[in-house]
């Protein structure tokens, strides 16, 4: 170890303690990617502040360094965002406090650190729930959902982090501590709370953070309908939300991913001969909920539904939703390497872009599994492959280009929740103008005017032109 290496290691360990410090390579190589295996960085090092006071003093000490610095949840992220290149990644794992419930105001003020499903776990108890539930919810800490700006199946009725974050305390990249937002009452003057939520690490550290929590609905209802084509499918989707039923989640998984998911672990009883499954879900008053679920039921079938099934208890529910909600690691089995987008694009625009992805990846020779937010049309094309063979990854980026570069032609756009980071990078252009880009670039600089925390995410580097030391340093 370097002696400037060395001095960093002391300070930080001064602050943290020494077991929270991580430097030794076998160590780093934990940190070295997230969810989406094809991008890997070794950062510089590792450290773990188990308080807020603690995160602010290695924030100034990094500060007074001009050493960048990159936050970092459970690292269960579909961008590359959380990656470090030889900067000091800022892991706030040890920040899982649960400060208070206040159910009388459904308010929960937790540290960045909580585990989406332990929030849950802990508010059950009042009759309360917190709405976002990213497929990763038993992983993914809120601190991440904020970063990101998580959805979930449920986002088509309950929306996104950003609509159930009230307050936050945040520490900018010099260390200086900010409150966004109010957790009392209606916050006036800039939402800033709104502009910190799905920055990215860009501007800064949430170190508390106020959730809204919704009371437990009276009633759900699930249902499961499977398709001989996934064109009726699509069909079905436009339908039930052209009844003006908003469900709670509309879900769709193709052939693909059926067959790799009732060959896991997390089998759900999906038909493996279907060509495609929706599944739906509709909550609230158990007054008109079963109407809501014949109405949903009737479009299927006019859609061409083979058979709708719905659940007929609450195992049997959970069941239907382990199959969707563990889809991605079912995934996994099928090769080493899964490279997954989130383009959104118009509802009514699902049928022919899904007909194109099919024609892209038969014509790249690549198996394309789909499984995705269909209420909203947020697409989640998936594709196995071993990133040791050269030929292969080039087909299927090549392919993944396509497919993205079509979602946008549809007048879509590059990302729905999984943001940005690294992965989308090159896309940008394509979707922004030159002045666009510039603007971004304009608040980013408002937080971090050195741009030292999550260098070269989000904006590409010569539209924003990041800070010139992040690729030495």
């Amino acid at each position: 170890m370097n002696a400037s290496l060395q001095s960093l290691t002391n300070a930080l360990t001064e602050i943290v303690g020494a077991r929270w410090v991580k430097s030794r390579a076998a160590e780093l190589t934990a940190y070295d990617s997230d969810g989406l295996p094809g991008y890997r960085a070794t950062p510089r090092l590792v450290v773990l502040p188990g308080s807020r006071d603690e995160v602010c003093a290695v924030v100034r000490l990094l500060a007074e360094r001009g050493i960048p610095f990159v936050p970092r949840g459970a690292g269960t992220g579909l961008s590359g965002g959380s990656l470090a290149n030889d900067a000091v990644v800022i892991g706030l794992n040890r920040l899982t406090r649960i400060h208070s419930i206040d159910a009388g105001n459904r308010i929960a003020h937790v540290e960045p650190g909580v585990v989406n499903a332990s929030l849950a776990r802990a508010v059950s108890p009042f009759g309360l729930y917190y709405a976002p539930d990213p497929s990763s919810q038993a992983a993914c800490t809120i601190g991440g959902n904020v970063a990101e700006n998580a959805g979930g199946p449920h986002c088509l009725k309950y929306g996104v982090t950003l609509n159930h974050i009230a307050a936050l305390t945040v520490c900018l990249p010099d260390g200086e501590l900010v409150s966004f937002g109010s957790s009392v009452s209606e916050d006036t003057g800039y939402d800033l709370c709104g502009l910190f939520i799905g920055s990215e690490g860009c501007f800064g550290i949430a170190t508390d953070i106020w959730v809204r929590l919704l009371p437990v609905p009276e009633q759900v209802r699930t249902l499961l309908a499977d398709f001989s084509s996934v064109t009726d499918a699509a069909r079905a989707v436009s339908a039930i939300i052209a009844t003006g039923i908003v469900p709670a989640a509309l879900e769709m998984m193709d052939q693909s991913t059926i067959r790799a998911v009732e060959a896991s672990i997390y089998a759900a009883g999906y038909p493996v001969d279907a060509a495609a499954v929706l599944l739906a879900e509709v909550d609230g008053l158990a007054i008109g909920l079963d109407d809501d679920v014949r109405v949903i039921e009737q479009c299927c079938r006019d859609a061409g539904a083979r058979n709708v099934r719905i659940a007929s208890n609450d195992a049997d529910r959970a069941r239907l939703w382990q199959g969707r909600k563990k889809a991605f690691g079912a995934l996994g089995r099928i090769a080493p390497h899964l490279v997954v987008q989130d383009a959104v694009v118009p509802r009514t625009k699902l049928p022919q872009i899904l007909a194109e992805i099919h024609e892209i990846g038969a014509r790249y020779n690549v198996n394309v599994c789909n499984v995705f937010h269909a209420g909203d049309g947020n697409l989640h094309p998936n594709i196995s492959y071993d990133a040791s063979d050269p030929q292969q990854s080039e087909r299927v980026h090549a392919a993944m280009s396509e497919i993205m570069h079509a979602c946008i032609n549809a007048g879509g756009t590059i990302t729905g929740e999984h943001g940005v980071g690294l992965d989308k990078l090159g896309y940008m252009e394509d979707l922004f103008s030159a002045p666009s880009l510039a603007a971004m670039c304009s608040v980013r600089e408002v937080f971090d005017p050195e741009r030292r925390a999550n260098p070269g995410k989000v904006v590409p580097v010569h539209s924003c032109r990041e800070w010139s030391g992040s690729s030495r340093h």
